[in-house]
């Protein structure tokens, strides 16, 4: 029988529920909240409760947002020539962090990963080759993460996308095998800068 109060073992089974909070990060964050007072533990459901109501994907890039389009998107100083193909926000977040790629993104919303039940239609890009149709895209940067899945997406892109505009890849220098939100900003940077056409049926590395 537990010796917790019902409301905190409650708090800290639904902590324990978020990505990457363990059994005792649970137990450290509910303490935290319930001994620090209810202004901080208020201001916290507010922030919360702020964000699940007003935040939605961009209706162009489908990065987070908190208004129709996302900052990048607003942003008539970005070259809209050029987008950058990822996988998730995280990623661009990372790229947004290193300050070396200067135009807009598209997020797909995941990796093709069969044993996962994802394949391109569970993926946005059917609205990436809607952009092609409407906007100025003169280049498609994929940059998916070094990963088998990552890498599966990237080569089932390159057939897509065949012939409707110029591909590339990002350069070598990102690990295989890892995600690029973990990757520092320097290699990002200079990633995005080195970057190679891509070619289907060539391998990636040439």
């Amino acid at each position: 029988m537990s010796t917790l109060p019902a409301p905190l073992e409650e708090l800290i089974s639904e902590l324990g529920r978020l990505p990457g909070i363990g059994p005792k990060s649970a137990q450290r964050i509910a303490l935290a909240l319930v001994l620090r007072g209810p202004e901080v533990s208020m201001r916290l459901a507010g922030a919360i409760a702020r964000a699940v109501e007003n935040v939605r994907r961009c209706e162009r890039c489908g990065q987070l947002a908190d208004a129709e389009l996302c900052p990048v998107c607003q942003d008539p100083q970005r070259d809209a020539s050029v987008v950058l193909v990822v996988e998730g926000d995280r990623d661009v977040w990372a790229f947004e962090r290193a300050r070396g790629f200067r135009g807009t993104y598209h997020v797909l919303g995941g990796s093709i990963s069969p044993m996962d039940g994802v394949g391109p239609e569970q993926l946005a890009i059917g609205a990436l080759l809607r952009r092609l149709e409407r906007e100025p895209i003169e280049e498609v940067i994929i940059a998916t993460s070094p990963t088998v899945e990552g890498e599966t997406t990237a080569t089932y892109l390159a057939r897509v996308l065949e012939g409707r505009v110029r591909l590339s890849r990002l350069a070598t220098g990102v690990p295989v095998g890892g995600d690029l939100e973990y990757v520092d900003e320097v290699t990002l940077a200079r990633a995005v800068e080195g970057r190679h056409e891509l070619r289907p049926g060539r391998p990636h590395g040439h």
